[in-house]
């Protein structure tokens, strides 16, 4: 027919379609395989199926896909939004609370970093530096308890010569014992008496520790709050350490009566951070608060002292028929009887303890007896926390060296 085209006609050959230019780079070919239509997006979640799911999302303990179906939903409805909210802060009151206390060592490496960066243009002697540790770290303890806790029950112990006594009291009255005893010192340094803070004109530096602990007690209002205990022991502390700081070369050789001793400054400052360190510890025990050793190198001065006193200490109590009678005369200066007293563990040493004359000097060529002690211990029998005959000493030789030297480190304590 003529309206058809060649195309058309029956007997005209097939056409075979060349390929088809490529629009853009990378266009596939058409006879190569369709990419795979985009996934249909999945039907969202019904609201009281999302609702139900917010206490397990505010737990954390939905899936993915559910998690992130509950958060596309909280963009869009705002009672959700504000049930999720709570529900947040509820699953936040499940969680135990970190602890509020401070670590007790805080105060003294904070002190330490600062002053390793910039030195005090006044620098606390020394000899000086265990007592002001030690009444930081009291200070700090009695920061953290509370009110009620200063008549909380102390049980004070001592040994009187012949066997371990107590006395009942509170927290509040250990504060106040130190402060009397430390006023020895005060009176010595020209500072305020604390017994004349409560009426008490007693001529404090005669009186023996346990004369002015009594005497105070006897003096102070009971009533009076904590706070004020408190700030009237840390000013007192305070104080000293300030006069310590800036007269350390004309005051360190100072002779400071005991009553019945008598004692350089800078000795009397390692007794007091000594009772300091051992009355907190009995702070701690009735409150139940964390307390630890002195610093090391701290603890090896206070048990250096207990060490010296000890040979006075035995001449004392010989006198009194309270041990052997000494071996052998020994001139003054000359190497006499010894006991080898090794303290292990933190504060440790060796010293060599002169049996037979306070004069005399112990050495290893004396050496009759040996006693090993760890360090705290030893400072527990010094204190009267332990018995003579209780303390965890191991000792070799001579035995009744060995209880003349623990019985007398036990009688260095009083209340």
């Amino acid at each position: 027919m003529s309206g058809m085209d060649d195309s058309q006609r029956s007997d005209a050959p097939p056409r075979i379609p060349a390929p088809r230019a490529a629009a853009e780079d990378g266009a596939p070919w058409a006879g190569a395989p369709a990419a795979p239509e985009p996934a249909a997006p999945r039907p969202s979640l019904p609201h009281p199926v999302l609702k139900s799911l917010l206490g397990a999302w505010a737990l954390a303990a939905c899936s993915a896909e559910e998690t992130a179906a509950v958060e596309t939903h909280l963009t869009d409805c705002a009672s959700c939004a504000d049930e999720a909210v709570r529900l947040r802060d509820a699953v936040a009151l499940l969680h135990p609370e970190d602890s509020l206390d401070l670590d007790p060592g805080l105060r003294s490496r904070v002190l330490a970093g600062a002053l390793s960066r910039r030195p005090a243009r006044i620098p606390v002697p020394d000899w000086a530096a265990p007592y002001e540790a030690e009444t930081a770290r009291l200070d700090a303890l009695l920061h953290d308890i509370g009110e009620a806790e200063w008549r909380a029950p102390v049980r004070l112990m001592w040994f009187d010569g012949q066997r371990t006594v107590g006395r009942d009291t509170t927290v509040a009255a250990v504060i106040t014992h130190l402060m009397a005893v430390d006023g020895i010192v005060a009176g010595a340094l020209g500072l305020r008496d604390p017994l004349e803070a409560v009426g008490r004109n007693t001529g404090a530096p005669l009186l023996s520790p346990t004369a002015r602990t009594e005497a105070y007690w006897a003096a102070e209002d009971a009533g009076r709050a904590p706070a004020a205990v408190h700030a009237a022991w840390r000013d007192q502390g305070r104080a000293l350490i300030r006069k310590a700081s800036f007269e350390a070369d004309r005051v360190a050789g100072l002779a400071v009566d005991h009553g019945p001793f008598t004692l350089p400054l800078r000795d009397s400052f390692l007794d007091r951070a000594f009772e300091c360190w051992v009355h907190a510890g009995d702070i701690a025990e009735a409150v139940a608060y964390p307390y630890t050793a002195p610093a090391s190198a701290h603890l090896h001065r206070m048990i250096d002292l207990a060490a010296r006193l000890l040979p006075t200490v035995i001449a004392g109590r010989r006198r009194a028929g309270l041990a052997a009678p000494a071996r052998e005369l020994v001139p003054v200066g000359t190497v006499g009887r010894s006991l080898h007293l090794e303290i292990e563990g933190s504060g440790g040493g060796h010293w060599y303890i002169p049996l037979d004359s306070p004069g005399a000097v112990g050495s290893a060529e004396g050496e009759v007896a040996h006693v090993a002690v760890e360090g705290v211990e030893f400072c527990r029998l010094a204190s009267g926390r332990v018995a003579p005959g209780d303390a965890a000493a191991g000792g070799l030789g001579d035995p009744e060296a060995i209880r003349d030297v623990l019985y007398a480190a036990a009688s260095l304590s009083r209340l």
